[in-house]
């Protein structure tokens, strides 16, 4: 079962470009409209925050992708040591023991390799 995103992600690239729109007009107004030159200097300062607010997002993207393979991991791993110990395997915890060693050592190693994937991705 996949854990579906209830809310669709935005285009960050496509954000990006319209700040980049906004700020473009505002410098013009700001230009023909002396008198409110103050009013744009808020408006410009507001929409400077964009940028860094989409590395947050970025970041956290990536975190919660992190967060999601490990659970699924986790969950596969439960589920083999479940059956392991039905099929009456000498050491069925070991399943559950190998997968929370390897999410320690991902977390001490986080640039490390994740089962054949980058661990960014």
């Amino acid at each position: 079962m996949t854990n579906a995103h209830p809310y669709p992600d935005p285009d960050l690239q496509e954000v990006i470009t319209r700040n980049r729109t906004a700020r473009q007009l505002i410098t013009t107004f700001a230009r023909s409209t002396t008198t409110l030159a103050d009013l744009w200097q808020h408006v410009t300062a507001a929409l400077a925050d964009t940028p860094t607010l989409v590395v947050e997002i970025t970041r956290l993207r990536s975190e919660i992708t992190r967060l999601r393979l490990d659970r699924a991991d986790l969950m596969a791993a439960a589920r083999a040591t479940l059956h392991a110990h039905a099929d009456g395997e000498h050491d069925p915890l070991y399943y559950l023991r190998d997968e929370l060693s390897a999410q320690r050592a991902r977390a001490r190693h986080p640039r490390g390799k994740r089962g054949g994937r980058d661990a960014a991705s």
